[in-house]
Parts: C-alpha cells; structure tokens; sequence
C-alpha cells in the first residue's frame, strides 16, 4: 500500500480512458484527491493502467470491494491499494 493508504492502483483499462473518466467513476466512492492515467513516455498512449487517491483510506477498501472486477467501458478492472513507489537510484 502506498505511504498513506490512500492511493488506488486501477489496471486493466480501455486504451481511450481518461482522468475525466477515472474521476467520474471512482467520485461516488469518496473524495478523489487526485486521478492520472499512466502514458508512454515515447508515444503518448495510455499504458492501460492509472492511479485514484482518495482523501481517506476507507474509500480505497469500499472501492476494491465494491469494484474490482467490474466491467468498465468493456474491460475487466483490476483494483488493488496502490504500493509505495520504488526510490529512485541517483
């Protein structure tokens, strides 16, 4: 889980989702701080996985329960807590 729980790993998602989309879907489950959409560095495209933080841990528990395996603009979701982020080698 990340530093403060309160970040949602979504993989699995349709190449044409947007943040816009990721806010809409995951806001009835609580306050989203922050939605992003993970692009190639090279070509722009979505990576076909994001990222939701919510203001408190308990909506990313509600949301994995509730949503984890629901079909989401025709693709299966995969919902899991989000792990912290490896340090970065200097």
């Amino acid at each position: 889980m990340d530093e403060n729980g309160k970040k949602l790993y979504v993989g699995n998602l349709p190449w044409a989702a947007t943040e816009a989309d990721l806010l809409e879907l995951f806001s009835d489950y609580g306050e989203v701080v922050d939605a992003y959409v993970i692009q190639d560095r090279a070509t722009g495209r979505s990576r076909g996985f994001g990222f939701v933080e919510f203001n408190n841990v308990d909506s990313v528990q509600e949301v994995v329960v509730l949503l984890d395996g629901a079909k989401f603009q025709g693709r299966t979701l995969i919902l899991k807590p989000a792990r912290p982020k490896p340090p970065r080698d200097s």
